[in-house]
């Protein structure tokens, strides 16, 4: 189940899904990403606030640069650059790892058993590449995970009543999954899918059921969380954030 934490009495989303790690989801009360151009102070002391909040130095709070891609990266000591990439496996102390977003999914993967994680970024355009799913392979292929040690937590997103795509779209993603009866609905000629449950359907049929999906919607509870489709193309980004213990 998600409930709010706080951070510097600023709001963060977490599950008791996943325990004794850091895994969580910030909310626009402590942004800690810009897109734009521009240095935004409040940002750079909200990465300071979370660094210490973490226990890693600011260079050590990792954040690849996203590109829609399927590309992975394992997060490595004294490494802090990870061009195209969207989705990072965390297995050191040393470091943290985040991701930005504002509608596409958040995800956190996290093996109790191994202690190492991942986050990954599944737009649609990752999600129709399966990203989740290759992440949990390359956890299970290459760090020995098995998947009934695997938990995922699903992060906000825009949801099902929100997300309607083109028919292209709709193609791609429906070849991910074997059953996509329940993924998607036609309103008015318009198609609508459902992203956070598309993933978990991918983890599903993988083999990972301990699955927490957060019930907010990045448009529908847009007090918390930033959505490109609702605020006009907007720079800020809310973030998932994994630290291992």
């Amino acid at each position: 189940m998600f409930y709010f934490d706080k951070v510097d009495n600023k709001k963060i989303l977490k599950s008791d899904l996943i325990k004794n790690v850091q895994a969580f989801f910030t909310t626009r009360e402590i942004c800690i990403c810009d897109k734009s151009e521009f240095l935004n102070s409040e940002i750079e002391k909200n990465k300071k606030i979370m660094a210490s909040y973490l226990g890693v130095e600011e260079n050590d709070l990792i954040c690849p640069v996203q590109t829609h891609s399927a590309n992975i990266q394992i997060a490595q000591e004294n490494i802090s650059a990870y061009p195209d990439t969207d989705a990072i496996i965390l297995t050191n102390k040393k470091q943290a790892v985040f991701l930005n977003f504002a509608d596409c999914t958040p995800i956190i993967l996290y093996d109790e058993k191994q202690n190492i994680g991942a986050v990954v970024h599944a737009g649609w355009k990752g999600t129709a590449q399966s990203i989740v799913s290759i992440t949990a392979k390359k956890l299970i292929n290459d760090f020995n995970s098995n998947v009934e040690n695997i938990a995922a937590l699903i992060g906000p997103a825009i949801c099902f009543d929100c997300y309607n795509v083109g028919e292209e779209v709709f193609t791609q993603l429906k070849k991910t999954v074997k059953d996509f009866e329940d993924l998607y609905k036609v309103i008015d000629g318009k198609i609508y899918v459902d992203l956070k449950n598309i993933n978990k359907k991918q983890l599903v049929e993988l083999g990972i059921t301990k699955v927490d999906i957060c019930p907010y919607c990045t448009c529908c509870n847009n007090e918390y969380f930033y959505s490109y489709r609702k605020e006009n193309r907007t720079n800020l980004r809310h973030s998932a954030v994994l630290k291992l213990i």
